[in-house]
């Protein structure tokens, strides 16, 4: 994945990627802890600057719902989206309603070239509602 992009293979950056991949909408805090469960003496520095450089290059993607720190996911390139529980902040992911992305035609682009929108919804998790 990292060379598919032109980037070097570095125990920081796979740590980082299966610590996002393992623990989808994990934010940086949760992140951290797990790569230090793989490599002990990494630096905070070292998994910001891995998360940013993941996400600039595509193999993650950060959401930040409102109220919410930053979280990241491995799934990237399908525009899903997502729904957040309003009491304990629990976030899952939802695919589009309806055929391939209906949301990416706006009423009015603006002459905008449209690649991504996003949509969160709103609620309570099952464990909430109970």
């Amino acid at each position: 994945m990292l060379r598919g992009v032109s980037l070097r293979v570095t125990a920081p950056r796979m740590a980082v990627l299966s610590a996002v991949h393992e623990n989808p909408h994990a934010d940086t805090d949760s992140i951290i802890r797990a790569v230090r469960g793989r490599l002990a003496a990494v630096s905070h520095q070292a998994v910001y600057d891995s998360l940013h450089t993941l996400t600039a290059r595509g193999l993650i993607r950060c959401i930040q719902p409102l109220g919410s720190v930053a979280r990241y996911e491995t799934r990237v390139g399908d525009n899903h989206h997502h729904v957040v529980c309003r009491n304990c902040g629990a976030i899952a992911d939802v695919d589009c309603a309806t055929g391939p992305a209906p949301c990416l035609t706006a009423t009015d682009d603006h002459g905008f070239s449209i690649d991504e929108a996003e949509v969160i919804y709103w609620g309570r998790c099952p464990a909430c509602k109970a």
